[in-house]
């Protein structure tokens, strides 16, 4: 048996709380509820991944991704962590309906195979893009008080582009934006729907940002995933580009709304599909002539250091969504890449750097 071979996996929950309520169309969140999971190889080589799992978004709660990633840790002990693009294809065929369960096994294994191999997780992509880079900030659905109190205060920090959630209430939506607008020059916005609005809501949304000359640079999954005759009505009808979000589930999802020239980005998140489908995602959106996006959960950043590794590896992303660490109370990990006001600095070390403690009452498969 190689010194590759996955010996030990333990697997516990975390709680972090997220300083505002993480308020979207579809639901709202005030805890991040994720798992943690750590694979250890035959010579004691060790790798972190996480879960975390968004019910209104994905379908997946803790309790169920739990027992998913539980009922899924036996098949992995004794397997290569060299074979993990099998090994993910296998669990995508016994989960298929758990990708966040999926995900913080393949972050661990990935994790633990480059730390192996002495290089940084990016490298196993190659090494297209590392640099830094830029992310947006999020704006939670609230009151228009607190939307500016919060837009300034990331203003102050440096951040320019603002990924305001809509979707509720269409006229209150611009009302919040054109107050951003006036209040900080020099900004854009993402206007993140998430599957919130109607076809004719979503224009008149539109319209009504054009109307106060705020800037938008994207507009996010207006509509429900399924209309994807809607998504393209939008980009075309308003001339703002479209990403497809909650749209995007997988590489057969991507391929139709490449076909039905639905949107211009494709947001990749490998929460919802798992790292592997993520990374085919992407280069088959490149190939297509789309776009890419990158984003996540409400995820530390174990999960996010995975997906910048994406970035930095693969290259070809426009727009980056990195930036749920940020809104948490307290960031649960040590080590990995660093942010500076909306930068996120690379790393340069083995695997993705990350440590975080293992509580003694972890579950224990081996």
């Amino acid at each position: 048996m190689s010194s590759n071979t996955i010996q030990r996996i333990e697997i516990w929950p975390i709680d972090v709380p997220i300083t505002d309520p993480f308020v979207v169309a579809t639901g709202e969140r005030v805890t991040a509820q994720n798992l943690f999971m750590r694979v250890t190889l035959r010579d004691g080589t060790q790798g972190i991944g996480e879960a975390a799992p968004f019910p209104e978004v994905g379908g997946e709660d803790r309790a169920s991704c739990l027992d998913t990633a539980t009922g899924l840790a036996p098949t992995l002990i004794g397997q290569s962590v060299a074979d993990y693009q099998s090994i993910a294809d296998k669990l995508q065929e016994q989960a298929p309906f758990y990708p966040a369960a999926r995900c913080g096994l393949e972050t661990a294994m990935l994790d633990a195979h480059s730390r192996s191999l002495r290089i940084p997780l990016w490298q196993l992509w190659g090494s297209a893009d590392v640099r830094d880079r830029e992310t947006d900030i999020t704006i939670p659905i609230c009151d228009l008080e607190r939307t500016l109190e919060l837009a300034r205060g990331w203003y102050t920090k440096g951040f320019r582009l603002f990924k305001m959630k809509v979707g509720k209430d269409v006229e209150e939506d611009i009302r919040r934006l054109e107050a951003v607008h006036d209040a900080l020059p020099n900004i854009g916005f993402i206007g993140d729907g998430n599957q919130g609005f109607s076809r004719e809501d979503c224009i008149r949304f539109v319209s009504g940002v054009k109307r106060f000359g705020g800037h938008l640079v994207l507009l996010e999954q207006p509509v429900i995933r399924d209309d994807l005759e809607g998504l393209r009505a939008i980009r075309q009808l308003t001339g703002v580009p479209v990403a497809a979000d909650e749209s995007v589930r997988s590489l057969d999802d991507a391929r139709r709304v490449a076909q039905l020239q639905a949107a211009d980005y494709i947001n990749i998140k490998i929460m919802k599909t798992g790292v592997v489908e993520a990374l085919r995602i992407a280069t088959f959106t490149r190939s297509a002539g789309l776009r890419l996006m990158v984003g996540g959960m409400v995820e530390t950043r174990i999960a996010m250091g995975c997906s910048f590794s994406l970035v930095l590896g693969r290259g070809g992303f426009d727009v980056l969504d990195l930036d749920t660490p940020l809104l948490l109370s307290t960031d649960p990990v040590l080590g990995g890449y660093r942010y500076s006001g909306p930068l996120l600095h690379p790393w340069h070390e083995a695997g993705l750097d990350m440590q975080a403690p293992c509580p003694a009452d972890c579950m224990t498969i081996q």
